[in-house]
């Protein structure tokens, strides 16, 4: 049992909650038993498991702990203290992982023959943590090919991130990559960009989202840059009550779905 704070692995592992550390060592953190589960289940790489009994709630942590020795996953049990400095979350499930950060780029998307009329979401400087888990989790909700972070304010591996996906960051192909490159990607795959932009003309439900497009949202408080703007059909979500806009998270889940909605019953908007 790891009891010492001084030991360099636990020291090392919690330096990644910082961005920096986590680009410098090219590993990130994993914390709960749900998440943890998620990696195993997409045959992710784990390298280390961090446990502690004493914060275990009795959901059969033991046959998770298994899942990972069985795939030789170094696993080190700690004291109450240890695991206190590795955790980052208010209420600590004892488990928590360190994990090889992949490279993430275009190139890793499902090709066009892969996946027939791709549906892509693009988080355009989309700066929340909260949110950009979220966009994961419902863009593999809905059925999306791939998420695309273009001109990355937040980190996809900030812990933060991978709480608010629950799992999606590890089922979801996922690509980094700036705001030039993923336009000219796009376009020469014919795929439709589709902006979300309250001052738009048409709405959203008149948008005809069946063939190959691309979603983009951008940061709450800047909107969409005039690049997207300009290489884009834009759409608005008609709101009611005075409100002026949505959180972006749940303006893409609306955009998504709907474009779920047309593809399920193959009708037009």
């Amino acid at each position: 049992m790891l009891t010492s704070l001084a030991n360099p692995g636990v020291k090392a592992a919690a330096k990644l909650r910082q961005r920096r550390q986590r680009e410098r060592q090219r590993r990130f953190l994993i914390e709960g038993q749900r998440e943890i589960a998620a990696v195993l289940d997409a045959s992710w790489p784990l390298e280390t498991l961090y446990y502690c009994p004493e914060f275990f709630a009795g959901r059969d942590e033991e046959a998770l702990l298994h899942r990972c020795q069985t795939r030789n996953v170094a696993c080190y049990a700690t004291n109450a203290a240890v695991f206190g400095k590795l955790a980052y979350r208010d209420n600590a499930e004892g488990l928590l992982a360190v994990a090889p950060m992949p490279k993430l780029c275009l190139a890793g998307l499902p090709s066009l023959q892969a996946a027939a009329s791709p549906l892509y979401l693009v988080a355009a400087s989309v700066e929340k943590p909260g949110n950009l888990g979220a966009m994961l989790r419902t863009a593999s909700a809905a059925g999306a090919a791939g998420l695309i972070v273009a001109d990355a304010v937040v980190d996809v591996f900030n812990p933060n991130v991978v709480r608010a996906s629950l799992g999606a960051l590890f089922r979801l192909p996922v690509a980094l990559a700036d705001g030039d490159a993923v336009r000219s990607w796009l376009r020469e795959r014919d795929v439709r960009i589709l902006a979300a932009s309250p001052a738009a003309a048409t709405s959203y439900h008149r948008a005809d989202l069946r063939g190959s497009t691309a979603i983009v949202i951008g940061s709450e408080s800047d909107g969409l840059a005039a690049d997207w703007l300009a290489a884009a059909e834009s759409v608005h979500i008609p709101l009611a009550g005075g409100v002026d806009s949505l959180n972006a998270a749940i303006a893409a889940s609306v955009l998504l779905f709907e474009a779920r909605r047309q593809r399920l019953a193959g009708a037009r908007p």
